[in-house]
């Protein structure tokens, strides 16, 4: 792991990191988050009974455009043209501390190109998570957005990286 913070010019200012030089490869990053609610807004999720519509298929498209739109969201990534975006959610039924059930999210991207995907496959699954909130905070407003992070990345010069991984 290199200490060097790319994203800074010598002289302290922040800047786009060049990445001409770098080898054009396959790479795909994994993102995760869960959101924690009361079981009954899961149920009605589920049910497809939210007044806002389906909940899940609006989440995923979101994810979608939001991984594409990484680049205007986060200053200094580059736009990456991505071969691939997908979301999957999986239903979370061990009780939390508080009784909340929830969703899990997952969103993998993946691109050919000379830098990662990370950043978009976590404003993938940030923003599925922060769709189905608007979908049904007028029925729990008290739901938790937790444990958002890089699962798992692919390509480029360091290689492949696993989260728990030795």
């Amino acid at each position: 792991m290199s200490d060097t913070l790319t994203h800074f010019s010598d002289d302290g200012r922040a800047r786009m990191v060049d990445v001409s030089a770098k080898t054009i490869t396959q790479r795909t990053a994994i993102a995760s988050g869960v959101i924690r609610m009361q079981p009954a807004t899961l149920e009605r999720i589920r049910a497809g009974k939210i007044a806002k519509g389906n909940v899940l298929t609006v989440a995923d498209v979101a994810a979608v455009m939001a991984a594409k739109r990484t680049a205007d969201l986060i200053p200094m990534c580059h736009s990456l043209p991505l071969t691939g975006v997908e979301i999957a959610f999986t239903d979370i039924t061990e009780p939390d501390e508080q009784g909340c059930l929830g969703l899990s999210v997952s969103a993998t991207v993946k691109c050919t190109g000379q830098t990662g995907v990370e950043m978009e496959a976590l404003c993938a699954a940030s923003t599925a998570l922060l769709t189905v909130y608007d979908m049904c905070k007028a029925m729990d407003r008290g739901m938790r957005i937790v444990n958002i992070q890089l699962e798992e990345k692919q390509g480029g010069k360091s290689g492949h990286w696993q989260r728990g991984a030795a």
